[in-house]
Order: C-alpha cells, then sequence, then structure tokens
C-alpha cells in the first residue's frame, strides 16, 4: 500500500520516492517529469516516452507533494519556522521581524520548538512537509545531516536563519565576526588585555564564529591569552554561570569577559557576584544582543545590538522570492552596533 502523507517517508521508515528517483527510472530528466506529472500542455515529448514515465511513477508508487510545488500555485499560504527553544528572547525578535514580513506578503507564520520534540526539527519536517506549509526557515539551533537529507526529499522550500552547515547551500546569517570585534575591540580600548570568552555550544554554528572572531581579534590586537580563558556554555544562564564557574577556577580571573549570548550573560553576572567580583570594577562583561531587558541588569549590561527582526523578516523575503534549488549564501553586516552601558569601564588592576 503507498505511503500516506504525499510522496514522504513511509510508516515503516522507507524513503518516499522523488522525482529524480521516477526520472533514473525512466530515462528522462526529471523537468520532464515534474512537467508530466502537473500535465503541462506545453511539453512536446514523444508518447512512448510519456507512457515510459507514466509507468515509472506508477511503478515506484510515486505521490505528488503539494508542498513542493511553487510558493506562486500554493493555496496554504503558510510558512513554517523552527526554532530550538521559545524561553531564548532572540528567538522572540526573529519571529516577530518574520511574522511581520510574512503577513505583509498574506502569509501566515507558524512557529515550533525543536526542544518540545526532543531536539531535533525531524518531527516537525514530517509534519510541515504533508503540506501544510509552503516553506520552512530553521532558526538557530542544531541541524542534523539526517534533517537537511529529509528537506531534499522533501522537496519543500526552505532556508537557514543565522546557521550554516557542511551541507547547507541556503542559509542567511548575521556577521558574527563583526560583533565579536566590536566587543573585543572595545574592551581593548578601554585597556583590558585579559580579556576571556563565555562561548556558545561548540557544535553551534553561531557559537564558532564568534568565537573565531573573538581569536582573531585578539590576535590582531598582539594579545595573548590562555586557552583555558574559553569556556563553553549553553544560551541560557545556567550555561553562562556554569561558563564562568569555570573560568574562575582556572587561576587568576580575568578583567574582562565577552559573552557569546544575551541568556548566558544573566548567568555570568550571577557567577560572578556569587564569587564576590564586582561588575565593572573587577570584571567588564559585554554581550552579543541588545535586547530590552539588557538596560535594566545589575549592573546595565554593554552589548552588541544584532538586527535580529530584518534577519527573520529577510529570511521570509528570500524564501518566498528565490527558487527552491537555488543557492542562498548571504550575511548581513548591516546595523550591528556596540551598546555601551555600565558593565564595562577600564582595569583596575
Amino acid at each position: 500500500m503507498p505511503a500516506t502523507g504525499q510522496e514522504r517517508v513511509t510508516r515503516s521508515g522507507e524513503r518516499r520516492v522523488t522525482l529524480v528517483d521516477v526520472a533514473r527510472v525512466a530515462g528522462v530528466d526529471k523537468a520532464v517529469v515534474s512537467r508530466v506529472v502537473n500535465d503541462d500542455p506545453t511539453l512536446v515529448i514523444r508518447p512512448e516516452t510519456r507512457e515510459r514515465v507514466k509507468a515509472a511513477l506508477e511503478q515506484l508508487g510515486y505521490r505528488p507533494n503539494l508542498a513542493a510545488r511553487s510558493l506562486r500555485t500554493s493555496h496554504a499560504r503558510s510558512i513554517g519556522l523552527v526554532i530550538p527553544d521559545f524561553s531564548n528572547p532572540v528567538y522572540a525578535e526573529i519571529i516577530a521581524g518574520a511574522e511581520a514580513e510574512a503577513m505583509r506578503r498574506n502569509y501566515v507564520l507558524m512557529a515550533g520548538s525543536s526542544s518540545s520534540v526532543g531536539g531535533s526539527a525531524t518531527r516537525y519536517l514530517d509534519l510541515l512537509g504533508e503540506g501544510r506549509v509552503d516553506g520552512l526557515i530553521l532558526a538557530g539551533g542544531l541541524v542534523s545531516d539526517d534533517d537537511q537529507t529529509k528537506l531534499e526529499q522533501l522537496g519543500l522550500p526552505w532556508i537557514m536563519l543565522n546557521n550554516r552547515t557542511r551541507k547547507g547551500h541556503r542559509y542567511v546569517v548575521l556577521d558574527d565576526a563583526k560583533a565579536a570585534a566590536l566587543a573585543v575591540d572595545h574592551l581593548v580600548a578601554l585597556g583590558h588585555t585579559q580579556i576571556a570568552h563565555v562561548a556558545g555550544p561548540s557544535g553551534a554554528d553561531t557559537a564558532s564564529r564568534r568565537r573565531r572572531g573573538y581569536q582573531q581579534r585578539l590576535k590582531g590586537a598582539g594579545i595573548t591569552v590562555p586557552d583555558w580563558y574559553v569556556a563553553s556554555g549553553d544560551y541560557t544562564p545556567e550555561g553562562g554561570r556554569k561558563a564562568v564557574d569555570t573560568l574562575l577556577a582556572g587561576g587568576e580571573p580575568p578583567t574582562a569577559i565577552f559573552v557569546t549570548n544575551l541568556a548566558s550573560a544573566i548567568g555570568v553576572l550571577d557567577g560572578l557576584r556569587a564569587a564576590g567580583l564586582s561588575v565593572p570594577d573587577d570584571v567588564s562583561v559585554v554581550a552579543v544582543h541588545d535586547l530590552p531587558l539588557a538596560a535594566h541588569l545589575a549592573p546595565p549590561l554593554t552589548t552588541v545590538s544584532m538586527p535580529l527582526q530584518r534577519l527573520g523578516a529577510r529570511g521570509v523575503e528570500l524564501l518566498l522570492s528565490t527558487d527552491a534549488q537555488s543557492t542562498v549564501e548571504e550575511i548581513a553586516s548591516d546595523d550591528i552596533e556596540l551598546v555601551v552601558r555600565a558593565s564595562t569601564a577600564p582595569p583596575r588592576r
């Protein structure tokens, strides 16, 4: 019995049949198969070729996926957005920008969190690939090779937001190297040379880009720091607290810390207070992302502002305006700015 759910993976785990599979069996180009499936009246081929394609469709049990068709002809008028975690305020900004742009184009945005389904986007890919959405945005988080294979199999238009992977060829990311440079340059200009880094998860693309930016800027300034000046955590206050505890246990504490994420910075401030260190008298702190709560921390936090809402809007724009198979590799560098507050000052020692 053919798989339900239109051209998707079967209940038994068997890979669903694609246009490429049919084209290979019929000995024709994938575009010919697509035009036969869609009854294209302008297609001119031999009758025997058309019959061969139809026989291959029947033999392989191919079922068309409505979501794989052009966005211009789809009737769902909805876009899926999968984020890692709703508790991270950064993603609220991205969702706001994506939703505004989707509404402007008369689309509805449906958002889901991969953390609610065990940290993988696979479950959402199964559901959304059944024609529920016209395209899919994957914002941040870890996207496995299996997830990307699933995307290719579904034929669903997709794009990654602020995330790049080894196999990925459709993404829009922020210029994290520039953000790190602004943070480090600010600390160096204040006179700091003992600058540590609370990094993000080791497998996260954003974390690796910010870490490289930090290291490159220190090298450019002629500053050498010990390896233990870099401690990884996750993008949560708890992760930031654990990371700064690791830093403080390593030896002489740094005079400044560049934190990869605002949520992590909350934990860093807590950890420094618990250790009896004053910010910024003993340790200056600067973090990536300038959300409203940054101005209300104790002390108000120096940050690097990133255009998160614009990133969300740009993801929707590119999803709806580019061919699903085309390469999109965009780095957004505009409107990344340092916002100086009371958490940074010249080193006292």
